[in-house]
């Protein structure tokens, strides 16, 4: 039997020698010209007829969702977000990646034809994001963006076209032949024993004194710790499950899922801890472990926990660092006493122990050297070196905690938030409601001296409008 005539573009249906039955249909053409097809088969006619159809159907059903040949870059882009990206990610990386792709790269290079773009645009673009492409407070941070938010354009741009050459749309991708901006991680700071002393004695007067304790002795991070509540620590065990995180998300401070499969586990608290934080619950009356002061059943904000942080690091004389930096002092303090990099990792929530040694090189590269020094010495029955010998434990700091150091009221307040830059914030209640403004400085002095003419200027413009009241 020969083939069974069908319409057009419907496909044809043969009976194979095997005798089974073929259905076949033309999908689209390859770069010589020549017909790319697609089959099915089935028991009988009438099956390979049903298959055939649903083939067909399929089929349509992909071309109509996919992207006219004719558009620009940047509805490509808005296609592959939407359809591609976004079912796969979170809501906070959704957020990411729409700041850059609707704030950054389809203004800048949307209008460009897919087809027509080229590694020239898309280099330049880099250019002018680095040189001037900050959009929202530019005289915080400076007119360009970072090299790691140019980076990460880059590889949104990258990962898009990818997606277009597979698709048939670009016979390559231009951006793998531009050159992003080279990254380099933060710089990881610790702090010592005696700073880690320091901390908690002021923390104390601060109020803050679990947080930053259950932090130091955990190292969870910050949406973890404050995602806290009282049923997910034991007393009795003293295990402490950790199965959600708190982060900002379009403004909105949201309780989310961990960041990773491995970041939902338990760890036990020593007994000590277990105690502190069995005397705070019988004075605290919500659900949260670390509630806000200011919001009913909600729990405490990580951008307020970070200035909280900065004070206290600054009265108790600590250097300043990041809160993610007691994360990293918790890790340092575990690997030098000993645990293994294996369960830390389990502890601290990383995917796998590979991560923890990229992270914490520099103290196994220590621990190394200290095993082999000790080895020397079983060994050769040689001298132990100073550097060999194990640290003698810290003096107990003669640290009092600062009092009183507080600002007095209409002088607004002055805090470091990263290593090289200082934020002066004015928040006067005006007609019921805070009206706040903020000034960043590269120095204290300087953060003091414009917060002095910002408070000045607000104090004018307060007084014009109270006037204008009286007089309307």
């Amino acid at each position: 039997m020969g083939k069974k005539k069908t319409k057009r573009g419907n496909g044809s249906i043969h009976l194979r020698k095997n005798g089974r039955w073929e259905g076949r249909v033309v999908i689209g053409r390859n770069e010589k010209g020549l017909p790319k097809t697609k089959n099915v088969l089935a028991r009988t006619r009438r099956e390979c007829q049903e298959k055939l159809k649903a083939l067909r159907d399929s089929i349509n059903s992909a071309e109509s969702k996919r992207p006219k040949v004719g558009i620009t870059f940047g509805a490509w882009l808005d296609h592959w977000y939407r359809s591609d990206c976004k079912p796969t990610i979170s809501p906070k990386t959704q957020t990411d990646y729409e700041n850059r792709i609707y704030q950054h790269i389809i203004p800048e290079i949307g209008h460009i034809p897919l087809v027509k773009l080229t590694s020239g645009d898309l280099q330049q673009f880099y250019i002018r994001l680095k040189q001037g492409g900050r959009l929202l407070q530019p005289e915080r941070y400076g007119p360009g963006l970072s090299d790691r938010m140019v980076k990460t354009c880059h590889v949104t741009c990258r990962t898009a076209l990818d997606k277009a050459v597979s698709q048939g749309l670009l016979l390559k991708n231009p951006a793998a032949a531009c050159k992003a901006p080279t990254t380099h991680p933060k710089e990881m700071q610790v702090l010592t024993q005696e700073e880690m002393q320091r901390l908690l004695i002021q923390a104390k007067e601060n109020g803050c004194y679990e947080l930053l304790l259950l932090e130091l002795t955990t190292g969870l991070r910050r949406g973890e710790l404050l995602a806290l509540q009282w049923d997910d620590l034991d007393f009795q065990t003293g295990e402490l499950y950790i199965q959600r995180q708190v982060q900002r998300i379009r403004g909105e401070l949201t309780v989310t899922q961990p960041k990773t499969r491995s970041s939902s586990r338990s760890i036990i608290l020593p007994p000590p801890i277990l105690d502190i934080l069995k005397s705070r619950r019988q004075h605290t009356g919500s659900r949260w472990m670390f509630p806000s002061p200011r919001k009913e059943d909600s729990p405490r904000d990580p951008a307020a926990v970070r200035k909280t942080l900065s004070i206290i690091l600054e009265r108790a004389g600590c250097k300043h660092v990041r809160f993610h930096d007691l994360r990293h002092t918790f890790a340092t303090n575990a690997l030098e006493h000993g645990i293994d990099v294996k369960t830390l990792s389990a502890i601290i929530g990383h995917v796998s122990s590979a991560t923890t040694l990229n992270v914490y090189a520099h103290v196994t590269d220590g621990m190394r050297q200290s095993a082999a020094a000790k080895i020397d010495c079983a060994i050769a029955k040689a001298e132990p070196s100073p550097d060999a010998m194990v640290p003698k434990k810290p003096a107990r700091t003669t640290f009092q905690a600062v009092k009183g150091k507080y600002r007095r009221s209409g002088t607004g307040c002055v805090s470091q938030i990263s290593g090289q830059l200082w934020e002066g914030r004015y928040s006067p209640r005006v007609n019921g409601k805070r009206m706040a403004r903020n000034v960043y400085a590269h120095s204290e002095e300087e953060c003091e001296e414009k917060l002095a003419k910002l408070i000045e200027e607000m104090k004018e413009e307060i007084a014009a409008q109270r006037t204008q009241i009286r007089a309307g």
